[in-house]
């Protein structure tokens, strides 16, 4: 995420948010129905840590974030009815309009990702990890395929009421992408005949150390059947340790610990990977972004901030 300066209005945690009065609201399709006086204790319960409290942002984003940048509206069904069975006060987070900016651009980069993998993989398995109270399905349902929402026990506790997998080819389930093993214990195939699999991971790999992410990087490249594609997003190096200049993250208390030098480093890390593409959010903002993209890079060796695609070569995992 672009570095901002801090918002003179502070954002609460979702743990001290308060319910609103009004009676309940209708939920868009996905979003479970239930009555209003069980949201409080919800997310009295939830005391989401600094980096679980970001899912805030992009979920703010995706409800009203069009009313800003109308050609980037993402159409989702779902992010309103949250923010209104949340009680959520995001005027904060609106108020920063780089970052809303780069949330609905991103969610177009990762819609035409998916859509391209399950279009060559109709049958195929799609997994996002670290989803907060995202409904990547609602998109990118093909008919066939498979999804799974995977992100850490309180964010899942916090998700499961809310929003409930959507049929037999959904599911969801806990993990913590620091923790070494992670893709068996999600169940997700590793044998070479397998099908191909698509991971999403967004909004996730900055905040953890450089080895655990390059520890995630490796364990998809060693156990992904050939084919597979994860889609990430990307910080600079320059980023690290910026949080708190962040007018969304900063009031969070989450902090930067990841970047990347050069886009190479993402492949680099095990034989297995490959680079398929490369975005920078400058692109979004037409020909003036692209110049001052290019002007950047010399310095930065990298987008300020981007999206990866990375694929798993041919041969035995």
């Amino acid at each position: 995420m672009q570095q901002q300066p801090r918002s003179r209005r502070r954002v609460r945690p979702p743990s001290t948010l308060a319910p609103r009065e009004e009676g309940d609201h209708h939920c868009p399709a996905g979003v479970a129905s239930g009555a209003s006086a069980n949201t409080p204790s919800l997310l009295q319960r939830a005391h989401l840590p600094p980096v679980p409290s970001t899912l805030l942002i992009p979920l703010a984003a995706r409800a009203r974030g069009a009313r800003y940048f109308p050609w980037l509206d993402c159409r989702d069904a779902v992010a309103g009815g949250l923010l209104e069975r949340l009680g959520a006060d995001v005027d904060a987070l609106l108020d920063d309009l780089p970052t809303v900016f780069q949330v609905l651009w991103r969610t177009r980069a990762v819609k035409d990702a998916g859509r391209a993998f399950f279009a060559e993989h109709p049958q195929g398995l799609g997994a996002n990890l670290g989803c907060g109270l995202t409904q990547h399905f609602q998109w990118l349902d093909a008919g066939a395929n498979q999804w799974l929402d995977a992100d850490l026990p309180e964010v899942m506790a916090l998700r499961r009421p809310l929003l409930p997998a959507q049929g037999p080819r959904a599911r969801q389930a806990a993990v913590d992408l620091a923790r070494p093993g992670w893709w068996q214990r999600l169940g997700l195939p590793s044998h070479s005949g397998a099908p191909p699999v698509l991971l999403v991971c967004e909004g996730v790999l900055m905040y953890l150390q450089p080895a655990q992410v390059q520890a995630v990087l490796a364990e998809f490249a060693q156990c992904a059947p050939p084919g597979s594609r994860m889609v990430l997003d990307v910080l600079t190096r320059q980023a690290v340790g910026c949080a708190a200049r962040n007018a969304s993250v900063g009031p969070t208390g989450a902090e930067f610990h990841w970047g990347v030098g050069r886009m190479a480093e993402l492949a680099a890390v095990h034989p297995r990977l490959r680079l398929l593409r490369e975005q920078s959010v400058a692109e979004g903002a037409g020909w003036a972004g692209i110049v001052l993209d290019a002007l950047w890079r010399p310095w930065l060796g990298a987008p300020v901030y981007g999206v990866a695609t990375l694929g798993v070569r041919d041969g035995s995992p």
